[in-house]
């Protein structure tokens, strides 16, 4: 796993069903749970297929996880945020959606600076993509309750949720 940060492999959790008459298109992507001075994380919703997702996106290129972690939070709410360097890559999830094949890797950071204003893609902002900060505990009921309207809704309702739990227990955050 591309990530020097932490040498030991996480924990993943397989999504979907490798299909053997499928051509999959592989695609590495990040997932941030994005912490600030309060204890609150950033939680973006996405009106289009109505679920909760954690910020994150996919690696470009040979791009460092930590620097497209940044990134990604930045683009999706704003926020500059530093990797915590001690944590590594806390969880992973291997997807098998249509013909994608994803992984995506969970990583934990502090918010630097908050006054930023998201930069979203025309398909994010289409999308109805909107973020808030919310204690970790109801950032995972929203999730969980969320009922979301599309296949790739709930995918990454599972995803995420998955992901979200694991670094709050690795981390003794909830």
């Amino acid at each position: 796993m591309p990530n020097s940060t932490n040498p030991q492999t996480p924990p993943t959790k397989v999504i979907g069903t490798r299909q053997p008459d499928v051509s999959y298109t592989d695609r590495h992507a990040v997932r941030v749970i994005a912490l600030d001075a309060a204890g609150s994380m950033a939680l973006v919703y996405v009106q289009k297929g109505s679920y909760y997702k954690l910020p994150g996106g996919g690696v470009e290129g040979a791009e460092d996880h930590t620097v497209a972690a940044v990134r990604e939070v930045q683009e999706e709410t704003g926020a500059v945020v530093a990797v915590r360097p001690g944590d590594g890559c806390v969880a992973s999830t291997e997807e098998f959606r249509a013909d994608l094949h994803q992984i995506s890797y969970a990583y934990v950071a502090d918010v630097v600076e908050a006054v930023g204003r998201p930069t979203l893609t025309e398909e994010e902002v289409a999308d109805g993509l909107s973020h808030e900060w919310v204690p970790v505990h109801e950032a995972l009921e929203k999730m969980n309750g969320a009922q979301p309207t599309s296949e790739l809704g709930r995918f990454i309702r599972e995803r995420d949720v998955y992901l979200l739990g694991q670094a709050a227990e690795k981390l003794g955050i909830l």
